[in-house]
């Protein structure tokens, strides 16, 4: 099996991937937060800070772009072209109302004339593979059926599904109905992608669907990023190990931004989804949340880890994938 990082706006960076990379070691596709080209078609700053060989050493990226306009998507691939990638995503997953309202992700879904005409102009660029991350419809799974021989036209690198609409925004349990069709209807690669925030969610999958070879894991890892390690191992993350990760990412953080605040307000992000791998976590949720200093912080945490076990299953907290 082979597992990706989804990519969330904000949290996985490359600080955030260089941390989890040295600490863990199992992900062998990191997406980055999605590019969308703007007026002037060049990268801003921080996009392509963050897209830098040199901040993403010994780790296989493919840059996510999100965009209906296929002259900048173009443009943008050859940016990226320019300093070394030869993969590129189209996000047409994203059901955030911002997004669907301007027809982009999850929302050009529902213009599928459109949707057409743009993957024929963008596929016509010959040195850079496209992949696509798709969820099955705007506002009905049936879309799903017209979709698919729209993505079928095209030499995508492999089509990543996560088996929800736009309309379903992460309530519903993944339509594994549809799921299983596209299995059957696509001609390309399939990964999977939704609800995978245990080891018993994995497994299920994986029984479900045995000719599935590759699975993308987003908040279940920000909320355990032990979980392919328990996966593969069939053993919980010990507090050493999370401790390891976390010092390296806060130290990363530290400097990364060289302000004690932005790195808490990351930490204090991250811990948003971690906290939950912790039992009787509410007490340390709120003096971390409420730390004004890096010595309130450490103590904060440092007492998390003193006295709470990591549970089994702590992924279930959420449905956000």
């Amino acid at each position: 099996m082979k597992y990706y990082l989804a990519p969330m706006e904000g949290i996985t960076g490359y600080v955030y991937r260089n941390a989890y990379a040295k600490s863990f070691h199992n992900i062998d596709k990191y997406f980055t937060p999605f590019i969308v080209p703007n007026e002037s078609t060049s990268l801003k700053t921080k996009e392509f800070k963050d897209l830098l060989p040199e901040n993403n050493k010994g780790l296989n990226i493919v840059p996510q772009i999100l965009t209906n306009d296929a002259e900048g998507f173009i443009f943008t691939c050859k940016k990226l072209k320019s300093i070394g990638y030869d993969e590129v995503n189209l996000n047409l997953g994203c059901p955030s109302s911002i997004v669907v309202s301007k027809n982009r992700g999850s929302g050009f879904l529902a213009k599928r004339e459109e949707l057409d005409y743009f993957l024929n102009e963008i596929y016509k660029i010959g040195n850079m593979k496209i992949s696509i991350k798709t969820r099955i419809g705007k506002d009905n799974p049936e879309e799903f059926y017209e979709l698919i021989n729209i993505y079928n036209k095209y030499p995508l690198e492999e089509l990543i599904i996560h088996p929800r609409t736009q309309k379903d925004f992460y309530s519903n349990e993944p339509n594994l109905d549809i799921f299983k069709d596209a299995l059957s209807l696509s001609k390309h690669s399939i990964c999977y992608n939704g609800d995978i925030f245990t080891v018993e969610n994995h497994d299920r999958i994986k029984a479900l669907f045995p000719t599935v070879d590759k699975m993308m894991l987003g908040r279940g890892i920000l909320a355990n990023p032990g979980l392919i390690y328990e996966i593969i191992n069939n053993s919980l993350m010990s507090k050493e190990q999370l401790k390891v990760f976390h010092d390296e990412i806060f130290q990363s953080y530290r400097e990364f931004f060289g302000d004690n605040k932005y790195a808490l307000f990351r930490m204090k992000e991250l811990w948003g989804y971690m906290i939950y791998i912790f039992s009787n976590s509410k007490e340390y949720s709120m003096k971390i949340k409420k730390s004004q200093n890096i010595a309130e912080y450490n103590e904060a945490v440092s007492k998390l880890l003193e006295e709470q076990e990591i549970v089994a299953g702590a992924g279930l907290f959420s449905k956000h994938d």
